[in-house]
């Protein structure tokens, strides 16, 4: 399939993060674009603003005329549509080219210089401070999350080199054909897809073996490549951290040199091996550490991750997407790290009733090293219920006096009940929406 022999691309799930990146790419090349979705959100309204033509009723007279050609119209799709979606089936029906996200994401990036960020934790912060970095070359990046640098998931620049988030949901990163790639972490997750946490191994193994040039490694995985750690002995070193006016300031040591100062926004030094992980593939690919450097003391973070909504003397609201165990601990730390006298109260929508039954005791160890937490019921997305999963059995299992279960339109209130100086709110859910209208109220009345 040549995609400049393509006028349309008609995308089943549009307004997913990953695919709403891919749709900006090809209105940038001048495809007609429209598509389909759940419901409205900010995304889609951006990609309409841009002439994309989007639906929210999954009913195949709604597809556009022009779209039905099926010579020149390609079909993308997010393996999150049910396998009953009337659209999708229409298409496979009628023989329509059917790509999944990861499958075009691969026809797109297979004859640039690819940069791939893997691992089941930090691949969006990665991934857009690596963007962010390599727009000194012109880089194409795809990312997992909103830049707050450019308000995108699209970084545009030509197609010799790109970056992208190398998704192992559903084995998708092995559809990539990556360069230079590195994986920052390699935790159980997505054990609906992958049954046990050995087979989610394999396929990080499996990704790793398809890297032609050069593999960067998180220390202490079990995969062959050059290694990354914070004041450890590895290939790339971050040594001589220190926090200072809210921002972190370390060194770096290389396999071929040293950089002094770095200046860097992001709390948690989570954040920090981010940061060094990126730095190492734009080392690896040839930027100077230099630019490099200043490219890091630019970089504003990403919507949803550790996001200020409300930053005063006397009260903090942050935003932040964690779902899984191991990115709530990140989140904790960071808070405790930037606030550590402050009381700290979490609001947590658990995303997913696999995800929930499969790390039942690790995320009730993570929320009970907060001072109190509010639960809301588990966020379903792709998923049926499983008999006995649900937010109370979470709730019972959390060792901390101050901890409840609320609706999302009692959020304001209990808040503004709680003592605690500094809220989060976290998940993958629509709980991102709901702290928008939170903090809009809250805002009003301070």
């Amino acid at each position: 399939m040549n995609l400049k022999n393509i006028h349309n691309v008609y995308f089943v799930g549009i307004g997913g993060i990953g695919m709403s990146a891919i749709a900006r790419y090809f209105v940038s090349n001048g495809k007609q674009v429209a598509g389909y979705d759940k419901t409205p959100s900010l995304i889609t309204s951006d990609l309409e603003e841009l002439g994309v033509e989007i639906h929210f009723e999954d009913v195949v007279k709604n597809i556009p005329i022009s779209f039905l050609d099926k010579k020149q119209t390609l079909v993308v799709y997010t393996p999150a549509i049910p396998k009953n979606h009337s659209e999708l089936n229409y298409f496979l029906d009628h023989n329509f080219t059917v790509l999944k996200r990861s499958e075009i994401l691969g026809k797109i990036t297979e004859n640039t210089f690819c940069l791939a960020v893997a691992g089941t934790h930090g691949k969006t912060t990665t991934s857009s401070i690596l963007g962010h970095i390599m727009t000194h070359v012109n880089a194409t990046s795809f990312l997992g999350g909103i830049a707050e640098n450019y308000n995108s998931n699209l970084i545009l620049g030509e197609d010799k080199v790109s970056v992208v988030e190398a998704d192992e949901f559903d084995r998708s990163f092995l559809k990539l054909s990556p360069n230079i790639a590195c994986v920052t972490s390699m935790d159980a997750d997505h054990l609906d897809i992958y049954g046990e946490p050995e087979a989610l191994q394999e396929s990080f193994i499996e990704f790793s073996n398809k890297v032609s040039n050069t593999l960067i490694v998180a220390k202490g995985l079990s995969l062959k490549g050059l290694t990354y750690a914070i004041n450890e002995t590895a290939d790339y070193k971050a040594f001589n951290l220190k926090i200072e006016s809210g921002k972190y300031i370390f060194d770096v040591k290389t396999p071929s040199s040293e950089v002094k100062n770095i200046e860097f926004h992001l709390p948690g030094q989570h954040n920090v091996m981010n940061a060094l992980a990126a730095l190492a593939i734009a080392d690896v690919y040839g930027v100077s550490l230099e630019n490099i450097k200043q490219k890091l003391g630019t970089f504003k973070g990403v919507k949803r991750r550790f996001s200020y909504k409300i930053k005063t003397d006397d009260f903090v609201l942050i935003d932040d997407y964690a779902h899984h165990p191991t990115e709530i601990n990140a989140v904790e730390n960071s808070v405790r790290e930037m606030y550590p006298n402050e009381k700290v109260l979490v609001i947590f929508q658990p995303h997913l009733f696999s995800r929930t039954k499969d790390f039942i005791d690790d995320f009730a160890l993570a929320l009970s090293k907060f001072d109190e937490v509010l639960l809301l019921d588990i966020y379903p997305a792709r998923e049926e219920p499983i008999a006995k999963v649900n937010s109370e059995w979470l709730l019972s299992k959390i060792d901390t006096k101050h901890k409840k279960m609320t609706q999302k339109n009692n959020i304001l209130k209990d808040i503004k009940n709680s003592s605690a100086k500094v809220v989060v709110m976290l998940g993958a859910g629509d709980i991102g929406v709901v702290i928008n209208e939170v903090t809009k109220k809250l805002l009003k009345q301070q």
